[in-house]
């Protein structure tokens, strides 16, 4: 196998495919390279340009979509990790693209400070996260990308830029979530706060009350989720509210119990049988569903936020505009009971408020998530096209890096910025350096 390197950074001729992390995607790069500062990104987009290759960054590919797959150069981050600096006057923490996100709230909670929010996973790297979006729940509180002040980014040509809302401010509107359309993010800075502790209350609940109440559930929690088990009437909903104190984390033994031995171990067990029999499915979503009990506990955000997934599956989601949600939940139950499918993954429901990013989920309306999971190596085809139907006709907006069908014709109707964001794609990129299929179907060419 050849090899080449330029200073401490690493890049090797492609071995083995790559494959994402729920492995229905997969890929054959030329070569694999992993630049060890922002200088070499740039310097290895500009050979790639030299060579006639486009360029995909890679994370710990936790996208369901190809958004990472390449023909050409793949860029892999695992050396640009890390926090350049902390400003505690501006309250902004400044971190290499590559870091993953654990590492950084667990740096953030060492240093007395925390994100304002987060996803319910921690695996992902800065960059990978907010470049497709990734979100938790909040009345109040955004998307991560949302937390973005400023970021770092390496055009086509190997420029290296900066944008901000004063610097490059037409880019820093597009960049924050940029799908690797635009460049390869090599810094972001977050707004950060001191750390803070949430209370979790977690309680099952029967699904009609949560319709009936879902407004009022959304309106008087600062983080409202809940998740619905198809084939039962039976949901578990979590209230997240900040929390003076004082701390009562989940016991060692029984958070153990709960989110590794039930929610990851025998959900695995469970999962496999009904991929195995699939008729059995509904009697185990049954057990499943009143085998989690309330539980109220108090901690620090990223220990409240996020939950161990060690059980994988594939994952579409949809965001609809925030008063679609129940009626889209109804269709979906109705749809479920009439059709001979059997689901044996909950459907995770949660909200964000507007915000003004141009290809954000959220961009410019209060929004509700609806998710849908199947177990990996479940055929999926049947279920997910039959969501995608309902989540369409309310004018949802699917998750970037999750599965689904969409093209760039429907999504210029759904992102009323979809034109803003193309052109600074033809001016940043007009040689398509970092294009691939997924973005010709979802930007267009």
């Amino acid at each position: 196998m050849s090899t080449w390197t330029a200073g401490p950074g690493r890049a090797r001729t492609a071995g083995s495919p790559w494959r994402n992390w729920a492995g229905n995607v997969t890929s054959r790069p030329v070569r694999e390279v992993s630049p060890a500062s922002a200088e070499e990104l740039a310097a290895e987009i500009r050979r790639a340009a030299r060579d006639g290759l486009r360029v995909k960054t890679v994370g710990t590919g936790h996208s369901f979509t190809s958004i990472a797959a390449t023909d050409g150069v793949l860029v892999r981050p695992e050396l640009l990790t890390g926090i350049r600096r902390i400003d505690r006057a501006a309250m902004t923490v400044t971190v290499e693209s590559g870091t993953p996100l654990k590492r950084l709230n667990v740096a953030l909670a060492r240093e007395g400070l925390s994100l304002t929010n987060m996803g319910d996973i921690m695996e992902q790297t800065v960059a990978g996260a907010v470049s497709t979006g990734t979100h938790g729940t909040g009345r109040d509180s955004a998307s991560i990308a949302a937390q973005i002040r400023a970021l770092e980014l390496v055009t086509a040509d190997g420029t290296l830029m900066t944008c901000s809302e004063k610097e490059n401010p037409e880019v820093f509107a597009a960049a924050r979530i940029g799908l690797g359309a635009l460049g390869v993010v090599s810094a972001i800075t977050f707004a950060v706060e001191p750390v803070f502790l949430l209370t979790a209350r977690e309680e099952p609940m029967r699904f009609d009350r949560v319709m009936s109440e879902f407004d009022e559930l959304h309106a008087e929690n600062e983080h409202f989720e809940f998740y619905w088990f198809p084939h039962t009437d039976n949901c578990n909903t979590k209230r997240n509210n900040r929390s003076a104190g004082p701390a009562a984390p989940l016991p060692r033994l029984g958070g153990w119990f709960e989110d590794e031995f039930l929610s990851n171990g025998v959900f695995q067990a469970a999962c496999s049988l009904g991929r195995a029999v699939p008729p059995a499915i509904p009697a185990i979503a049954r057990i499943s569903s009143r085998a989690l009990s309330a539980r109220t506990y108090t901690d620090i955000p990223y220990k409240v936020f996020t939950s161990p997934r060690r059980v994988r599956f594939l994952e579409m989601e949809y965001a609809l505009p925030r008063e679609a949600a129940t009626t889209a939940l109804r269709e979906l139950k109705a749809m479920v009971e009439r059709s001979p499918l059997k689901v044996s993954f909950p459907v995770e429901v949660r909200t964000a408020p507007a915000d003004d990013i141009a290809l954000s989920t959220a961009s410019g309306r209060e929004t509700a998530y609806i998710a849908v999971h199947l177990y990996k190596g479940t055929p999926h085809r049947g279920y997910f096209t039959a969501v995608e139907r309902i989540m369409t006709a309310h004018g949802g907006r699917p998750h970037w890096g999750k599965v689904h069908t969409r093209d760039a014709a429907y999504l210029a109707e759904v992102y009323p910025r979809f034109a803003e964001f193309t052109a600074l794609r033809d001016r940043l990129d007009p040689d398509r350096r970092f294009a691939n299929d997924y973005l010709r179907r979802v930007l267009g060419d």
